[in-house]
């Protein structure tokens, strides 16, 4: 049951029609400029829960606000301080979440199915199975400028 589980994630991450460009959509977040130069731009993107919006939000401990940094790379005629709108394939933010949820779980699930039939230990089940991702993140670090340059960012002013 489980390589045809693991199949069929692959063909719908790697064969998504999302992937052509007749049909992709794109992901846009407003932020700020912060340093712009003829090689890349960063920009600030604020990400905001939904609670932010909420009117009890200063009482309320899960409300959340996260700063993000992205750098987009080429020239944009921007200077520091412009808002502007960075934009992404939606196919990208699949592939991403892919490569960072997805694929760990499955490797995850995998191991601790292995791991359970050889031994009568859930300790070592456990930990085997939260041990195992460590080399794939360390393989998505070693492999990271590779998989950067599938990710491309836009500007729109």
């Amino acid at each position: 049951m489980l390589p045809s589980i693991f199949n069929f994630v692959l063909l719908f991450f790697l064969l998504n029609p999302m992937d052509r460009p007749e049909k992709s959509k794109i992901i846009g977040h407003d932020g700020v400029v912060q340093k712009s130069d003829s090689n890349s731009v960063t920009v600030k993107i604020i990400s905001e829960s939904a609670c932010s919006a909420c009117h009890a939000e200063g009482l309320c401990s899960l409300s959340g606000r996260e700063e993000k940094i992205v750098e987009v790379s080429g020239y944009y005629n921007v200077a520091p301080g412009d808002n502007v709108t960075v934009l992404m394939k939606q196919s990208n933010g699949f592939r991403a979440v892919f490569l960072g949820y997805v694929l760990p779980l499955i490797l995850l699930i995998s191991v601790m199915i292995i791991l359970s039939s050889i031994s009568d230990s859930e300790l070592i089940t456990g930990i085997g199975a939260i041990a195992s991702l460590i080399p794939y993140y360390f393989i998505i670090w070693l492999f990271r400028k590779r998989i950067s340059k599938k990710f491309t960012f836009t500007i729109k002013a």
